[in-house]
């Protein structure tokens, strides 16, 4: 039986693969005309469900009940003293940054900050790996938006060889310690991953590429990724193994309509935390086709 599972799981890779190098043979991302092949199948790539994005009027009929509850949130935490913290983690053009806008949109900056670090400096590459990010975590009444997170040394670092495999292993234990403390200290900790399928990333890639308002977005790791997507499905699901706990549990969003994702992002948050004036019929539920955890989440489709 070992034999036997063990010959599927390489296959499954090999296949993986397979479909990996036949997507970037029909690519170039200095081509300003993208493959239709791609595009046809872009929305539906990593199994996702829909065959449709959300249409522009629903998004926005959704968007703003949803909103006027952040505002509510935002107003509550400010009598009570907690503290939200929500992780934004994904592969590069997943949507993080503009989930999160649409989330801190219409609240007070002043008590909803977002933190977007850039590489360590000299000083800080000295320092315990978590202390950079503790600066950010937030005060009573607070909530911080991390644009990428901690969780830096388990993706990017881990599969461009900007850490050793030492400090890699130190990090997939200590992480879920760290986040406990947290936790423990009366923190509400949530951890978002953004997921979207191969030729989706292609999609995004090629429009930051030939959009001059987008061109910022896209860097020289972003081209380097463009061919270890299946290395950054192996650091995902390893970091998933190690990191998801019951005391700091990950939640995947399917994120390739983009609209969808920012609305569950916020939904998820919502319906997770109760606060006065709160309006269930307004939040809704999660859409479990899209958000959740487990082996259906986890594992690269």
């Amino acid at each position: 039986m070992a034999n036997k599972s063990k010959g599927k799981a390489g296959s499954t890779s090999r296949n993986a693969k397979a479909k990996d190098k036949a997507a970037l043979a029909h690519f170039d991302i200095d081509n300003p005309v993208f493959p239709k092949a791609i595009a046809d199948a872009a929305l539906g790539s990593g199994g996702y469900p829909y065959d449709t994005k959300l249409k522009r009027n629903d998004f926005d009929a959704q968007l703003l009940g949803l909103q006027v509850e952040l505002a509510k949130l935002q107003s509550a935490i400010r009598g009570t003293g907690e503290r939200i913290v929500c992780l934004f983690e994904g592969r590069d053009s997943a949507g993080k940054g503009t989930c999160i806008s649409y989330f801190v949109r219409h609240l007070n900056p002043r008590s909803a900050r977002v933190v977007a670090l850039t590489k360590p400096t000299e000083t800080e590459r000295g320092q315990w790996y978590f202390q950079r990010y503790v600066a950010h975590l937030p005060a009573a009444g607070d909530m911080s938006l991390f644009d990428r997170s901690w969780y830096n040394r388990a993706g990017v670092e881990r599969v461009m060889g900007f850490c050793t495999e030492e400090q890699h292993a130190v990090f997939l234990r200590e992480a879920p310690e760290f986040e406990g403390m947290l936790v423990r200290d009366g923190i509400r900790l949530f951890k978002f991953y953004l997921e979207i399928g191969r030729e989706m990333q292609l999609e995004r890639f090629h429009e930051r590429r030939h959009d001059p308002l987008k061109q910022w977005k896209i860097s020289d790791i972003d081209i380097a990724a463009m061919s270890r997507f299946e290395d950054y499905s192996a650091a995902k699901e390893e970091m998933f193994r190690f990191t998801h706990t019951a005391t700091a549990p990950w939640t995947v969003i399917l994120a390739n309509d983009q609209r969808r994702a920012r609305l569950e992002a916020i939904r998820s948050v919502l319906y997770a935390v109760e606060y006065e004036g709160k309006d269930a019929k307004v939040i809704g539920k999660p859409d479990a086709n899209i958000v959740g955890a487990g082996p259906k989440f986890f594992t690269t489709r």
